[in-house]
């Protein structure tokens, strides 16, 4: 069951409280997408979630491996000793950082752009387009 249109309105509805009133602070903005999808648009400073990233990386490692899984295991070993490893390591950490951050928000698509952690436009490769997509939610719902 898709909830693409009532995240939309509650996104919008939600982002009017960031949007509203000079004394607020900029609203926090995180960008949800594999790989896979469209380009994103992204403006500096604004994080971004690849959530395939976990899976590239696997086949990244994988690729060289010798079909032997002792063999393999020993050249992972060896891998793993290296002082390179410590970034891998942290690539790993980063991504599944990633894939637990998008199930604590409940993300059921991407792209996906969320606001201050609780407001989620789903579909719109472009954060700019995105909050003002959210702008104009608010202003129809507003008129209603």
């Amino acid at each position: 069951m898709e909830r693409h249109h009532p995240r939309r309105w509650l996104a919008a509805f939600g982002l009017c409280a960031c949007l509203v009133g000079p004394a607020l602070a900029e609203p926090a903005i995180e960008v949800f997408t594999t790989a896979g999808e469209p380009a994103v648009n992204v403006p500096s400073g604004v994080a971004v979630i690849e959530l395939d990233a976990p899976g590239r990386l696997d086949a990244e490692l994988s690729q060289d491996l010798p079909a032997d899984p002792d063999v393999a295991a020993a050249l992972m070993r060896e891998r793993m000793s290296t002082p390179e490893w410590q970034e891998t390591a942290d690539r790993y950490a980063d991504s599944y950082l990633g894939l637990a951050r998008a199930w604590q928000l409940g993300l059921e698509k991407v792209p996906a752009v969320v606001i201050d952690g609780r407001y989620v436009i789903y579909g719109q490769p472009d954060v700019a387009e995105a909050l003002r997509e959210a702008e104009r939610l608010m202003g129809q719902e507003g008129r209603r």
